[in-house]
């Protein structure tokens, strides 16, 4: 994405909504990922609360999100064409391969496949392929950014506790 001149607020507010989501999706993906920088890989796949929940695991999620919203939604295909898993909560476990480069270069890629399989649509256009049935793409960039606030919120937490310890 094309880096806005000036101030943020300034940039954001003159831009057009379809500017406005992509911003606040880019700054929530970085953000989210940025999560692990600096940890261990034991640091990263501890679990600190009663779930699958770790910080290794939200980012592997949020790499499943990616897929879910902007693959499954806007090309029809299958979580199983995909090669994600069929539900959310499958989406936390972690294999022996995951790593946090693994994980961060998946959520990096699956970002960039999200905002290249977006750009031809504009705001109001539906996407099919979503088990709700058609969506306009607006209400997928608003259901993601939501979802991300929220794994964002987690990650600073689990964050805290990590390294207080």
């Amino acid at each position: 994405m094309a880096e806005l001149p000036g101030t943020f607020a300034d940039d954001v507010i003159d831009q057009p909504a379809r500017v406005q989501f992509e911003v606040f999706l880019d700054e929530h993906r970085s953000e989210l990922t940025d999560c692990l920088d600096g940890l261990t890989e034991e640091q990263a796949r501890r679990s600190l609360v009663a779930s699958r929940t770790t910080l290794l695991g939200l980012v592997k999620h949020a790499t499943f999100v990616e897929k879910v919203w902007f693959d499954e939604a806007i090309s029809c295909r299958t979580r199983a064409e995909i090669g994600i898993p069929a539900t959310p909560d499958e989406s936390f476990v972690l294999d022996g391969t995951d790593t946090i480069a693994t994980v961060q270069a998946a959520h990096r890629q699956a970002c960039a496949d999200s905002r290249a399989a977006a750009a031809a649509l504009a705001l109001d256009d539906l996407v099919h392929g979503n088990r709700r049935g058609p969506l306009p793409l607006r209400w997928v960039y608003l259901h993601v950014l939501r979802e991300l606030a929220q794994h964002c919120g987690h990650a600073d937490i689990l964050r805290e506790q990590l390294l207080a310890r």
